[in-house]
């Protein structure tokens, strides 16, 4: 694949540009992810190459160097100014990306969003997991790996970021009805696309509350941060993390146990999606409530608030792990 070294503005990003072959006609579309450089988003990034060389079209990831939200703006301005016929974005803000979102809209470009339902300036929302089904099965997954009792830490994304914060909802909604013993201490912390905040916030909480054991991590960075504090105080056993990552960053924590598990969509397949979409509605095509559409399987979609949501959890654990990071995720 011909790979693209730009800097379109003065923060750099890392950007990967697929499918030389496109059709000329099929337009442009950028995909602009929370962080580039870490390994959910290179799976991400795979999956918007095999797909768009499958399909022919011109897509390129585009991944800031940081998990910052003015940074993913300046892209999508960028983008905007280029001229793309699609842009998709997986926000680190919702309410930050709006106005630009809005923009882009307005210019006549299709937005498309994953991690964000219900994103305001979207043409479409897609999502490979219901955030009840993902909450609710990482609260039970705590629970059971804490005996049902004791305190809990919830780290997310950000603050602002509503599908992580939607999931620590169910999650803490399940646990709070099923397991009365269990307390969550303190407010969230927007720490978990960052390991090492992640990883250095852990070991705050656990100096603070004696009685700490457990932390959910919702947040690809999350997970491995909060894992290396726990080995390094060598708490394995008693204090334990869950939540979603990338089973090849976070193999060794899971087959140690500093990493208890946590389930996940493919990445891969969300790039997929991306690029599906993107096609889908560049040839003028309408998304119908029962169609099958690839990586997606059958959709019910939600017409009003634009979101297309699907359950394809994968667990990760120590029976699960080799495999997963062996497709590359």
């Amino acid at each position: 694949m011909k790979k693209l070294l730009a800097a379109a503005f003065a923060a750099s990003l890392t950007i990967a540009s697929a499918s030389p072959s496109f059709a000329a006609d099929s337009g442009k579309v950028g995909v602009v992810v929370k962080i580039g450089g870490i390994p959910w988003f290179n799976a991400m990034n795979a999956g918007i190459d095999e797909q768009a060389e499958k399909l022919g079209v011109d897509a390129t990831m585009i991944g800031p160097t940081s998990a910052d939200p003015a940074l993913q703006v300046r892209a999508i301005e960028d983008l905007i100014a280029q001229g793309v016929k699609v842009i998709g974005v997986v926000p680190n803000d919702a309410k930050v990306l709006e106005p630009v979102l809005q923009k882009a809209k307005d210019n006549n470009i299709i937005v498309l969003t994953h991690e964000s339902p219900s994103q305001k300036g979207a043409t479409w929302d897609f999502e490979l997991a219901s955030a009840q089904g993902f909450g609710e099965a990482h609260g039970k997954l705590l629970a059971e790996k804490m005996g049902g009792k004791g305190e809990y830490a919830v780290f997310v994304g950000s603050l602002t970021g509503p599908l992580h914060n939607a999931w620590a909802d169910a999650a803490i909604e399940y646990i709070t009805e099923n397991y009365p013993d269990m307390k969550v201490v303190g407010d969230r912390y927007g720490v978990a696309e960052d390991v090492d905040k992640s990883r250095s916030t852990a070991l705050d909480l656990m100096s603070a509350h004696p009685d700490l054991k457990g932390f959910m991590a919702f947040g690809s960075q999350g997970p491995i941060g909060a894992g290396r504090a726990i080995q390094e105080r060598r708490m394995i056993g008693n204090v334990f993390v869950v939540g979603p990552s990338s089973p090849g960053q976070s193999r060794r924590l899971i087959k140690s146990g500093a990493l208890a598990g946590g389930f996940m969509w493919n990445p891969k397949q969300a790039g997929e999606v991306f690029v599906t979409l993107a096609d889908k509605l560049m040839k003028g095509e309408k998304i119908e409530d029962g169609e099958t559409i690839e990586g997606l399987g059958v959709v019910h979609p939600d017409f009003e608030n634009r979101n297309i949501i699907v359950d394809q959890l994968v667990a990760i654990n120590k029976s699960t792990v080799d495999k997963l990071a062996a497709m590359g995720l």
